[in-house]
């Protein structure tokens, strides 16, 4: 690319909401050193007091200056209180109202220097918006390329069904480019019967994904190979050609706290410091994930009862009686370990163990030479940060994609054991404390560590500039829109 003033710009459209910003500010940077500038359109988050988004959406945008951030103009929020409808198709239909603003928005840039549009999965509506301007378009997609497959090919079994895929229970469903999926592993909106207006605009979406120009997927070739080349099988979703997918991860964030606030070096990382090589299980359940106050002592039993080394990220439990979505908007206060913890147990496990409050770095600590495995929910941001830091997983999804990751990361990648219970909902001290000790000490832990170590080699590999297959992807897209 030439100097400034012949740069193009690349506009990224997020849906909101730290998982899916968090990732396309990763992509963003990827762009700007191919040479482009790159603008982030955000929306105003439709619940401002309780949502803590806002504030990580802040922090962003001060620690990568190089990013330009536009907050279209808003739109009066749904009445989530008082509407019948599911928080979700509300939020869905405010979006469709910023295609206007966002349309006036791309306008304002020369089309010569607007290089394309990229939407993440849940901005379908946005698609429209470019087709019309004649903008190339294209998904960004932050999960990976076998849920992405499972999704592709959901639609067309839905359409010969009459009920919905509950009552099958964990009968194995064949999809192409992925192991047999349990039908209770997909997303639980899409178990419901088909005529069901939440699970018919979620088909919708998946359905959408796929018409834009291309796919950019937050994954590596080696990795799931089998996934990404199912979408060039004429089966995949028959009388349809999909567009290209391109797997140009790992797509995860190089450390640093994320809180600039901290002058300082976060306690734990310390603490990780003086503990021995790969001997520290990690627990984290993502920027959402919370756990009742009965499982908090479970674990805790768990991991006394292990003696392994432990940094364990608490928080403090969801209300009763919250729904999903409130529960994902809520602004928890800090943890009260005195109350959550079982009496003692700070000072019993203080000399190997070490609780933090709500937040960890989990990028460093993963990449820490202390930490040996990994409690996760199989969010795909954090599966990524662990396989490019060669940490093995114990999985334990709580939701959402989580299930089918789970199923992935266990069966085809060979880097996950999973935490049984966690379908019907608790896991018991007995088997974290028999998972965290297979993986950090026993032979069949000793494959997995490998496979870890192998795919840490290969995620490496896969982003290099001198013959990485991620780079060679990314470069393909490059070359790809310039021909539309």
């Amino acid at each position: 690319m030439d100097n400034g003033s012949t740069k193009q710009t690349v506009v990224l459209f997020p849906g909101g909401g730290v998982g899916h910003v968090g990732p396309m500010t990763q992509l963003a940077n990827v762009f700007l050193r191919h040479g482009y500038d790159v603008t982030m359109v955000l929306m105003e988050p439709p619940i401002k007091s309780t949502d803590s988004g806002a504030i990580f959406i802040e922090r962003v945008a001060a620690s990568n200056p190089s990013i330009t951030f536009h907050v279209l103009p808003p739109i009066p929020p749904p009445d989530f209180a008082s509407s019948p409808k599911h928080p979700f198709l509300l939020y869905l239909e405010m979006k469709l109202q910023y295609n206007e603003k966002l349309e006036s928005f791309l306008c304002s840039i020369p089309r010569e220097r607007l290089h394309s549009l990229v939407i993440d999965m849940f901005c379908t509506q946005a698609i429209d918006v470019a087709r019309k301007l004649g903008v190339p378009i294209y998904t960004f997609f932050a999960s990976g390329a076998g849920v992405l497959a499972v999704l592709t090919q959901l639609p067309a079994l839905l359409a010969g069904r009459q009920t919905g895929l509950k009552e099958l229970g964990d009968t194995p469903l064949e999809f192409l480019g992925v192991p047999p999926m349990p039908a209770s592993h997909l997303i639980k909106e899409l178990l419901q019967d088909p005529e069901d207006e939440l699970c018919k605009t979620m088909m919708k979406i998946w359905q959408r994904n796929t018409d834009t120009d291309g796919v950019l997927v937050n994954t590596f070739y080696s990795l799931e190979s089998r996934a990404v080349e199912a979408f060039k099988d004429p089966m995949c979703v028959p009388g349809r050609v999909l567009p290209p997918v391109y797997p140009i991860g790992p797509v995860v964030g190089k450390g640093g706290t994320d809180k600039e606030e901290e002058a300082e070096r976060p306690e734990c990382l310390s603490w990780l410091d003086a503990q021995p090589e790969r001997s520290v299980v990690f627990l984290c359940w993502g920027s959402k994930g919370t756990l009742s106050g009965e499982q908090i002592k479970e674990i805790a039993a768990g991991l006394e009862n292990s003696g392994q080394r432990f940094l364990w990220v608490v928080r403090t439990p969801p209300s009763a009686g919250i729904d999903d979505v409130k529960r994902y908007l809520e602004q928890r206060p800090e943890p009260d370990l005195d109350v959550l913890l079982p009496e003692g147990f700070l000072e019993r496990t203080k000399g190997h163990g070490f609780v933090v409050k709500s937040w960890a770095p989990q990028v460093e600590v993963l990449k820490h030479p202390a930490t040996g495995a990994f409690v996760t929910h199989c969010g795909w941001n954090s599966t990524l940060e662990a396989i490019a830091a060669g940490v093995p997983m114990l999985c334990w999804p709580l939701g959402a994609e989580q299930l089918m990751n789970k199923v992935l990361m266990t069966e085809d990648m060979g880097i996950g054991v999973e935490l049984e219970g966690y379908k019907a909902g608790f896991v018991k001290a007995e088997e974290i404390e028999a998972k965290v000790k297979l993986v950090l000490e026993s032979e069949e832990g000793r494959k997995i560590r490998e496979r870890a170590a192998e795919l840490k080699t290969e995620a490496a590999e896969a982003v290099r500039e001198d013959g990485g297959s991620s780079h060679a992807a990314f470069l393909q897209f490059l070359s790809d829109v310039k021909h539309l």
